[in-house]
């Protein structure tokens, strides 16, 4: 039996050997004859032309030419130089065909810095420069940001711009907030604030601390006082504390309850504090 098997596997290995000498001949007089470009989803850093162009297939320098002589690694390796792709895989068929995969960065922030420099930060917390080709629709931070970018692919260097992408990679990963939420400030103080698309009021998040927690408390807010009070009711909404949300009241709210008339009791309460599911509104005057 021993003897049995060997010879089996001495076959298998000759068949293949064989197999292989076969396919290597046939791809040695192969010629190229077409390249086809595969870009998955539908945010183009990268085009099909601008693939063609890094190729130099515009210049036919693949097509007519000879498999084996086609250095693949390297077309890999042009392609990953580009810092839009994340990922570029290149492979011949026995057709002929030359298959290029190319997976693009995909950006969830654009980051613009106190000196005047403007970049993306991709799903992984990386700095990419912007596009000539596309603009991608993703949150926007400003303000007191001092995370440079030297224009190359490159970590995150600050503790600021680290809870930025923390805090709008949370808001990117929830629809609500995704759709609710435009803009991310970073204030004088160097605690980030948020810009709603519904709503005139600055949302003041402090850091990336407890998000999680911290939004929860935000929607109890818009599910349970918005609807009381309305929009333009806050001017700000103070959401950085743990346990309660500290809501200020806008100036037009104010100057409406200037002009009502007075209640005749005698003494009145500095705050207003109505309780929302245990955590507190407190209207600071």
């Amino acid at each position: 039996m021993p003897v049995l098997y060997a010879s089996i596997w001495a076959v298998c290995l000759g068949g293949l050997f064989v197999l292989m000498s076969f396919i290597g001949i046939k791809k040695a007089s192969l010629l190229c004859r077409e390249v086809k470009v595969y870009i998955p989803g539908n945010q183009y850093f990268v085009d099909r032309q601008e693939i063609n162009s890094i190729l130099h297939i515009g210049n036919n320098s693949l097509v007519g030419k000879k498999l084996d002589e086609i250095n693949i690694h390297q077309l890999e390796k042009t392609l990953q130089a580009n810092p839009f792709i994340e990922f570029a895989k290149v492979y011949a068929d026995m057709d002929g065909v030359v298959n290029v995969e190319v997976r693009q960065r995909q950006p969830i922030l654009r980051v613009m810095n106190r000196f005047e420099q403007d970049f993306y930060v991709d799903q992984h917390g990386l700095k990419i420069p912007l596009s000539s080709n596309f603009t991608a629709p993703v949150l926007v931070a400003t303000g007191n940001i001092d995370e440079i970018f030297i224009n190359r692919v490159d970590t995150l260097h600050t503790e600021m711009a680290r809870e930025l992408f923390k805090t709008a990679d949370f808001i990117r990963r929830d629809s609500l907030w995704d759709a609710q939420i435009e803009q991310i400030n970073v204030t004088a103080n160097h605690e980030i604030e948020l810009i709603p698309r519904v709503g005139n009021q600055r949302i003041m998040l402090g850091n990336a601390d407890s998000l999680d927690k911290k939004f929860k408390n935000l929607l109890i807010f818009y599910q349970q006082a918005i609807p009381k009070i309305g929009w333009g009711a806050y001017k700000v909404i103070n959401i950085k504390y743990a346990n309660q949300i500290v809501a200020v009241k806008s100036d037009s709210l104010l100057k409406l309850e200037a002009l009502k008339p007075k209640p005749k009791t005698i003494a009145a309460p500095k705050a207003e504090i109505n309780q929302i599911n245990q955590d507190t509104i407190q209207n600071i005057h």
